[in-house]
């Protein structure tokens, strides 16, 4: 895949996962406006392409996977341009976490303010053993603004993100992965290759079937939603799917299953 955004590069393996890797290392990976309008554009290309099966992302060089926002463009907002900064990068965020393609975070080193908000808008979060997680914003006095308020509160609970968002603590990966912040704490040399070993055993499960997972797990938390009818629903719908007739007469012939995807 070849793609003329400035701000990321992109790579797609032959066994269809997508690496994305935030390519401003001179600004320790530093959300601006014009990344995450590259981060939604290459988050729709892999939507859109029927070969990417599964998304890596992650952060170039050694100190950072993204350290924040761009302060010197943050400085420039007031209530209202402010508002709509917040609710572009949450829009691009929840096309993160709605993804029915698995989306792994690579953390590769601080993670802080919007850096943490987009790995925890990510499926699943694989950290090096020198990452580092925080949301630092009220240091400038001001909250999250793309979704760290609720996310963190989902994956560590009330009290602890409290204390994280009003303190701005960072916290070390193993701190994080007791919280349940990340799932796998890793040698920083073995980040990538871990977290495509994790992407390729879920790419080998039926992908109508991994969609609907991450869509009925966001159910859960969403309070317009039925999570138990949108569980119902789903199973439904795979009963109906050639990947579920496959997987069940692959299990009964004891034999692995080619699922299709449909």
């Amino acid at each position: 895949m070849t793609t003329p955004l400035e701000n990321l590069l992109l790579d797609r393996s032959d066994d269809g996962i997508l690496t994305i890797t935030l390519n401003r290392p001179s600004k320790l990976n530093a959300l601006n406006a014009a990344t995450i309008a590259d981060i939604k554009q290459a988050i729709q290309l892999a939507l859109d392409d029927k070969q990417v099966r599964g998304i890596i992302l992650t952060g170039s060089g050694e100190k950072a996977f993204v350290a924040g926002a761009d302060i010197a463009e943050l400085a420039g907002l007031n209530e209202v341009n402010g508002r709509r900064f917040a609710e572009q990068g949450q829009e691009v965020f929840c096309m993160i976490e709605e993804s029915t393609k698995p989306v792994i975070a690579a953390v590769n080193g601080f993670a802080l303010g919007g850096g943490c908000e987009l790995a925890m808008a990510c499926h699943m979060r694989v950290a090096a053993e020198n990452a580092r997680f925080g949301q630092p914003e009220v240091n400038l006095g001001v909250v999250p603004g793309y979704g760290g308020t609720q996310r963190l509160t989902q994956l560590v609970g009330k009290g602890k993100a409290l204390e994280l968002l009003m303190t701005g603590d960072q916290l070390k990966a193993d701190e994080a992965l007791r919280l349940g912040l990340v799932n796998h704490v890793v040698p920083a040399a073995e980040l990538l290759g871990f977290c495509r070993e994790l992407l390729l055993r879920i790419l080998g499960k039926g992908p109508l079937a991994v969609g609907m997972v991450i869509d009925c797990v966001n159910a859960y938390f969403a309070p317009e939603r039925n999570g138990y009818q949108t569980e119902a629903n789903s199973f439904g719908r795979c009963c109906g799917s050639e990947d579920f007739r496959e997987g069940t007469r692959a299990f009964l012939e004891k034999r692995p299953a080619q699922f299709q995807g449909a």
